[in-house]
């Protein structure tokens, strides 16, 4: 992985239905926000209120960081937020 994960933390877009997170490549922060979609490809049983969408996540959180480190690489451009949808799983 050329990304690093190493702030659990995560947080739920109630406006948009995703979950944001952080990977860091050396010193840049690079933000995440996974689609509701993708989640519940991962997670197909998962509960839509906010504890559900964090729990899925948890669940499956080494996929999503894996996802993650692909799309960053793939995408060439170096952005600081990215958007990973459930074809990029």
């Amino acid at each position: 992985m050329r990304l690093s994960f190493p702030n659990p933390s995560r947080s739920f877009d109630a406006s948009r239905n995703r979950v944001r997170f952080w990977g860091y490549d050396q010193a840049l922060e690079i933000s995440f926000l996974l689609e509701e979609e993708a989640l519940k490809k991962l997670c197909p049983d998962m509960n839509r209120a906010e504890a559900g969408f964090l729990d899925a996540f948890d669940a499956v959180r080494t996929r999503i960081h894996e996802a993650a480190d692909r799309v960053y690489v793939r995408s060439g451009r170096r952005s600081h937020v990215y958007c990973l949808a459930a074809t990029d799983l």
